[in-house]
């Protein structure tokens, strides 16, 4: 009976031990557990268009040409394109009206010489009987009244025969400096009132680039920043150029803010109208811009999660936030241009968590 006993004591010992060992040589280690996330790769605050803002080239004064004076156009000397001289007559309009109001000037200019010469000579006489007591004080006063008004009266004449001849001149359209008849805004015939524009016209020497720039770089561009600008027309030519102005309001239709910049030594070839790409200067911009959504906060500082390019593996990084845009934010130190980040549920992940990185699901969330 005792030897039986030993014997089943001995088969449930080696029946336990099968199934320790069975179950120790059937457990695996766990794989480790990969988060996808939604990554977004840095790029320059320029986006990924490296020759920059598109403009074209302007002369440094631009306006439009026009008669002071209203009247009919009877004559137009130039067209758009030519180069003109200062002094060049540009265009005229119908002499007869402004030749009549000349001769009426001249007319009315000889009868007050001749008023003025008459009350003269009586003052002469009446002052000459005052001091023999011939005539009164009240008298004398009458006439030295009438001298008066008649010297008046053809300082007068006078200078409505200077406007009159004014008026006649203006009656000519006179380039005003050497420039480039832009383009053609009236035409023979034509009955103008005085200020409408007949041509545009550019003035010679100074040349500047004008680009539009979006509204949501306008605070990143000031008075004086330094850029490059090159010109598609001309390969392998680059100028330097300073910003000269910034419009204080963005245009009511495109929302864009005008950007004039000055050009240091531009060559002769370069011609109104070219087009021109603006690059500005390394780090006169936020470097970076990355979406808000990006963004964590670690002890209340601004941080990202790059996605590490060896094992794909999460490290907390800190950066320097330069603005805050509408979805995105510029910023200028922390990260590098071609890293990863996690641009969605920065909460839900911890350091050193391995990731899959997956695209953005929406285009428009793509990196621009």
């Amino acid at each position: 009976m005792a030897n039986r006993k030993h014997v089943v004591l001995q088969r449930a010992a080696g029946i336990a031990v099968l199934v320790l060992l069975s179950a120790c040589g059937s457990k695996a280690p766990a794989p480790e557990a990969v988060v996808p996330v939604i990554a977004w790769q840095v790029q320059s605050a320029n986006g990924a268009a490296s020759d920059g803002l598109p403009g074209d080239v302007h002369a440094r004064h631009e306006m439009p040409l026009s008669f002071r004076i209203a009247g009919k156009l009877v004559a137009r000397h130039v067209n758009p394109g030519e180069h003109v001289k200062a002094g060049t007559k540009l265009a005229e309009l119908d002499p007869l009206d402004a030749a009549s109001a000349l001769a009426s000037a001249r007319a009315a200019l000889d009868s007050a010489q001749s008023r003025y010469a008459f009350a003269a000579k009586q003052l002469q006489r009446d002052e000459a009987q005052n001091q023999q007591n011939l005539i009164s004080q009240v008298q004398l006063e009458q006439t030295r009244d009438a001298y008066a008004s008649a010297s008046a009266a053809r300082e007068q004449a006078r200078q409505q025969l200077v406007q009159a001849r004014d008026q006649l001149g203006y009656t000519t359209l006179l380039a005003d400096h050497d420039g480039t008849v832009t383009d053609l805004r009236a035409d023979v015939g034509q009955v103008l009132t005085a200020g409408q524009a007949v041509f545009g016209f550019a003035w010679d020497g100074e040349r500047e680039v004008q680009v539009n720039l979006p509204e949501s770089r306008i605070n990143d561009v000031a008075v004086g920043q330094a850029a490059k600008v090159s010109l598609p027309a001309l390969p392998d030519y680059t100028v330097a150029a300073r910003v000269r102005e910034v419009a204080s309001a963005a245009d009511a239709q495109s929302r864009t803010y005008l950007v004039k910049l000055a050009l240091d030594t531009p060559a002769p070839a370069v011609q109104l109208g070219m087009t021109a790409n603006v690059g500005w200067q390394s780090g006169a911009m936020p470097a970076l811009r990355i979406p808000a959504t990006a963004l964590f906060h670690q002890d209340e500082k601004p941080a990202v999660w790059v996605i590490r390019a060896g094992d794909s593996t999460l490290e907390l990084r800190p950066v320097a936030v330069s603005r805050y845009l509408e979805r995105d934010v510029l910023v200028g130190a922390g990260l590098k241009a071609g890293e990863r980040i996690v641009a969605q549920g920065v909460h839900v992940v911890s350091a050193g968590e391995k990731v899959a990185p997956i695209a953005p699901p929406h285009p428009e969330d793509a990196p621009r």
